[in-house]
């Protein structure tokens, strides 16, 4: 039997999931050129953004960083730019991918302490550590995906005027 994950640790996820619920929800009913369409100079697609979601912050931080899964670490030179997405890859592809992360990401948050130290930091990537716990993970994970939705937002608004939040 688990133990019921403590009241910061389910604060932070609550907040968490609503962020990545404004993820997918912003995308809902949009077809599959249109997530695959680069909406910005930059390039990216919605898909691009939502797989990079799902491997450079919900895979990387939760199961590289926090747990050191060697797997995750040792597949994280050989990666894509995850940005890009193939014009043939199906969006439901992806947008499972996404989900799939966020339930082993949520696997492995409930099961530990917001105090929890971090099992692995990428050097070569941030140089010294600036977080060091999993509330500081779930903070910047929190942060980064509701930042990502607002891109999303943008993106919805630039493809077909809709709009996630209107306020009146």
């Amino acid at each position: 039997m688990t133990a019921e994950p403590d009241t910061e640790i389910r604060t932070l996820l609550s907040f968490l999931n609503g962020q990545r619920r404004h993820v997918l929800g912003i995308l809902d009913g949009l077809e599959a050129d249109a997530l695959h369409r680069p909406v910005l100079p930059s390039g990216w697609s919605c898909l691009g953004l939502v797989q990079h979601l799902a491997l450079d912050v919900e895979r990387f931080w939760f199961r590289a960083v926090f747990v050191g899964d060697k797997n995750v670490i040792d597949t994280l030179d050989d990666m894509e730019d995850a940005w890009q997405v193939a014009s043939d890859t199906p969006a439901e592809n992806i947008l499972h991918q996404y989900r799939t992360e966020t339930e082993l990401a949520d696997a492995v948050v409930t099961a530990a302490a917001a105090d929890a130290p971090l099992a692995w930091w990428p050097h070569h990537l941030f140089g010294e550590p600036h977080l060091h716990t999993l509330r500081d993970v779930l903070l910047h994970v929190i942060t980064e995906t509701a930042c990502h939705a607002g891109h999303l937002d943008a993106a919805r608004e630039l493809i077909d005027g809709r709009r996630w939040m209107v306020l009146t």
